[in-house]
């Protein structure tokens, strides 16, 4: 009983770690393939470009966004290739283990044999039943000679069974390696490009260092631009939220005058349930436009890797994502309006309210919708604006749970 326990034991254990392994391997062949998405949508974007003479600076920052991209494919690359091996180890175990039951099995049926045979006589056997001293002995020797014959079978059966579990098991094992082989391939391939990659950033690193005080102002002037804009973000995020709460306290008939503009009020029913769902839907997240690339990703990058006093390392709290000209943002979940904005010049801000959680698009010519509106996942919510001079279309892409910046990556579907 207690041996039996066990073996169920090791097998939901074996189930759930295997489980658990497959689930791993799809989210990383699911990231591989955005990542090479991405990388696609990077180069048809660039080949669609006008033929304009791009700056210095540009040229490294497309440089510098390759060699990203390149370099997460890489690492996801090397993710899969060393969960792989795991496996590949512990199927080898397997392989090992059932190589040696099935070792005892066909040795303790040679000499089940070897017994039978010895015993094969009819005549033997028909003694052995009339020897015995009562009816009710030879009613039990007649059932041990007919238990002991289905327990050949059933040897005879677990050799099969094992035979096929360990046929099926090296037939995976050979599959895995395989996969692996192709995985170093790509790796290798991967890790070529990236050299080349980084040999003509460095290139055009050497034109800056050449004239480092024409560049250190340029990009002293665009950081200051950065900074400009997230001040901006962060007090358009106070006013949505207070607006919000403002808008609740009037319907429940309390004073709007010292309204939080940090955090939600307390959420209703309905406010909860939107919350709830919009969290549970964490990595599975549309995009806010149907194709392009990340080119500025969440958290700390540098504005240029070239050796440049001003190139400080910077933040962004939301993502930038480069698209095709005329493109449009797209709401990620289903939410209300809170607020539409003008901001640098004309350009358009939309903040979409989920419960506590806000997504902010910014960086459109146009919109489509208005404060209020009720809009579903995927519904347009207006044209992206592109730059004149440099062809880019760009949209800023932002996630808050109350004044918490979120990192859109890990929440939209990869």
């Amino acid at each position: 009983m207690i041996r039996a326990l066990l073996t169920l034991f090791l097998i939901c254990t074996t189930t759930i770690a295997w489980s658990q392994t497959s689930a791993a391997q799809k989210k990383l062949e699911q990231e591989k393939k955005q990542i090479q998405k991405e990388i696609k949508e990077f180069q048809n974007l660039l080949n669609k470009e006008d033929k304009k003479e791009k700056s210095v600076l540009g040229q490294i920052k497309e440089s510098e966004v390759k060699i990203r991209l390149t370099e997460n494919l890489i690492s996801t690359i090397q993710k899969q290739s060393r969960l792989l091996s795991d496996d590949i180890y512990l199927n080898q175990k397997k392989v090992n283990k059932l190589n040696k039951e099935l070792e005892v099995l066909k040795e303790d049926y040679a000499n089940t044999i070897v017994k039978a045979y010895k015993s094969r006589s009819e005549q033997s056997r028909i003694m052995f039943i009339l020897s015995s001293e009562s009816f009710l002995q030879a009613y039990k020797r007649v059932q041990y000679m007919k238990q002991y014959g289905e327990f050949r079978k059933m040897q005879a059966e677990e050799i099969k069974e094992k035979m096929a579990e360990l046929d099926a098991l090296i037939k995976k094992l050979n599959g895995q390696k395989k996969e692996k082989e192709v995985l170093l391939t790509e790796t290798k391939e991967q890790k070529e490009d990236l050299v080349g990659d980084k040999k003509e950033h460095e290139k055009l690193v050497k034109i800056i260092q050449k004239d480092k005080k024409k560049y250190a102002a340029d990009i002293k002037k665009k950081q200051k631009q950065e900074r400009d804009l997230q001040n901006q973000i962060d007090e358009l995020i106070r006013k949505a939220i207070a607006e919000a709460n403002k808008k609740k306290a009037k319907a429940e008939g309390k004073s709007t005058t010292n309204v939080s503009s940090s955090k939600f009020a307390e959420l209703s029913k309905e406010g909860k349930i939107v919350a709830d769902n919009f969290k549970a839907s964490k990595g599975q997240l549309p995009w806010p436009v149907d194709k392009g690339y990340v080119s500025v990703p969440y958290g700390k990058y540098r504005a240029t890797s070239a050796d440049v006093k001003t190139s400080s390392e910077m933040n962004s709290t939301g993502i930038e994502i480069t698209t095709e000209k005329g493109s449009s943002a797209k709401a990620v979940f289903d939410g209300v309006v809170n607020s539409v904005s003008q901001i640098n010049g004309g350009r358009m801000f939309v903040i979409v309210e989920h419960g506590n959680y806000l997504t902010l698009y910014y960086n459109l010519s146009s919109v489509n919708v208005g404060i209020g509106d009720k809009v579903k996942m995927g519904q347009k919510l207006g044209t992206l604006w592109t730059n004149p001079i440099t062809g880019e279309t760009v949209i800023k892409f932002i996630m808050t749970q109350n004044t918490d910046y979120l990192n859109p990556q890990q929440w939209l579907n990869r």
